[in-house]
């Protein structure tokens, strides 16, 4: 039964534990013991989705209470994990870290009850020894509706170390279900956003999920994590399954009506998508084509519709205002009227230029990178119609960004900012939505819906 898919979650105490390590690898490692695992990703994150989808072999999927709301989480979950015979949820942050100021929400905690799973606590234990108990023992009496499972010991530097820490543990009631060594590592590069994604390394991807999975198999005790998550029981609160077909969400439409081409951007340069998108807009009637703008010189046949989400355009800057082709068909395709989707990356390859260099000139709007990392969750309400929603619809979404878009005079802003601080933000221009906002469009399904009506119409 989907409501009682056996769950984990995978929490630390602090960033730089080695979550998505322990998470990656636990995945990849039930999978070849071939069980079918559902990977989920707490927040907003959409590069350790991409190495959790080739640990499983399926579509890594995120839970953002905050962009997305509280009551989604299960019914989110309980989609992504249709038929699967366990789920890995890797965690955010530290356990109790969420969104800023507004208490649990967002947290790996949060997430971790509206799901009744429970959390195996990944710790640090290079510098500590007897130490660790009391660590463990704060992080599992400071919600007692938080259930901490197990405590997965990570960079542990000898057999010495590992007993001692080992007694420490004893008496905390909280058994170690796995230890990891500290020589052991990982070959995951970063750069300015995170760790690079696999769709711009992916051979080297899979050769470093394969090392995870290793190190986990090696140091863990998967038959007794099995046994926990397999003890989980059915989701709490009797959720369904969420579903991008809902009748609430697409009216039913004539069978023989056509279904618009909506292109949607994807490859090295714009790897951050959630799947949910391309579900609702299929459900909602389109025909979803992805695309990529690094080698593709045309946009997909009859396209009527661009979606163009995030990545990394400031790395391939030069790749993409080489493609002049797409550039100027992209360009004749939004100054003709037709909708177009832009969130940051896309954003900035809508621009005049970026970083000095020719972008598709849609927005009267130069883009740069700059030193200010620019990153939080965000209250947005449409300040104008757009194709993707009606004056006054809210909606929340995330900034993440170390980029800065000047634009030219008379520019019509997409959103108001709430908060932190109130401020206009992106564009809206005949078809064009753009802005630096990530959304999660199944916080409300009328945008896909309405961006689908326009593709129809226009």
């Amino acid at each position: 039964m989907t409501s009682s898919v056996p769950r984990l979650v995978i929490a630390a105490p602090s960033s730089g534990s080695g979550k998505t390590t322990v998470a990656t690898g636990l995945m990849a490692a039930f999978a070849a013991r071939g069980l079918a695992v559902s990977p989920h990703k707490v927040g907003p994150d959409y590069i350790d989705p991409g190495y959790h989808a080739l640990a499983t072999g399926r579509t890594g999927r995120n839970l953002d209470a905050y962009l997305c709301g509280p009551d989604l989480v299960a019914p989110l979950f309980l989609h992504g994990a249709r038929g699967c015979d366990l789920a890995v949820v890797e965690g955010v942050m530290g356990l109790y870290d969420g969104a800023a100021g507004e208490g649990e929400l967002a947290s790996t905690a949060q997430v971790a009850k509206l799901l009744g799973a429970p959390v195996v606590l990944v710790v640090d234990a290079s510098s500590q020894s007897r130490s660790v108990a009391a660590l463990v023992h704060g992080f599992a009496s400071w919600d007692p509706e938080v259930r901490i499972g197990g405590v997965i010991l990570n960079k542990v530097g000898s057999e010495r170390h590992e007993a001692l820490l080992r007694e420490a543990l004893d008496a905390s009631g909280v058994p170690v279900l796995g230890v990891l060594r500290r020589a052991a590592q990982v070959d995951t590069p970063s750069r300015h956003l995170g760790l690079v994604p696999v769709a711009e390394r992916r051979s080297a991807a899979v050769e470093a999920v394969a090392a995870m999975a290793a190190q986990v198999s090696r140091g863990c005790d998967l038959d007794a994590l099995e046994v926990l998550a397999r003890g989980a029981g059915a989701v709490p609160g009797g959720s369904e399954p969420w579903t991008p077909a809902s009748p609430a969400h697409h009216p039913t439409r004539p069978a023989d009506e056509r279904a618009p081409v909506v292109a949607v951007a994807g490859g090295p340069a714009f790897s951050f998508s959630y799947a949910e998108h391309t579900e609702l807009l299929a459900a909602a009637g389109a025909e979803v084509v992805t695309f990529d703008p690094l080698r593709e010189e045309r946009l997909p046949e009859g396209t009527a519709g661009l979606v163009v989400g995030g990545g990394f355009p400031e790395v391939y800057a030069g790749e993409l205002s080489a493609n002049e082709p797409l550039r100027k068909e992209i360009a004749e395709l939004a100054l003709g009227g037709a909708p177009v989707a832009a969130e940051c990356a896309g954003l900035l390859y809508l621009c005049r230029e970026l970083d000095g260099r020719p972008m598709c000139g849609v927005l009267d709007a130069t883009a740069r990178m700059t030193e200010r990392l620019t990153l939080g969750y965000r209250d947005a309400v449409a300040v104008g119609d757009s194709v993707l929603a009606a004056t006054g619809t809210r909606m929340r979404g995330h900034e993440f960004h170390r980029t800065l878009v000047e634009p030219g005079a008379g520019a019509a802003p997409a959103w108001g900012l709430l908060a932190p601080a109130r401020r206009v933000e992106g564009f809206v221009q005949q078809g064009v939505h753009a802005s630096y906002l990530h959304t999660h469009w199944a916080s409300e399904p009328g945008v896909a819906r309405r961006f689908v009506e326009r593709c129809r119409t226009s």
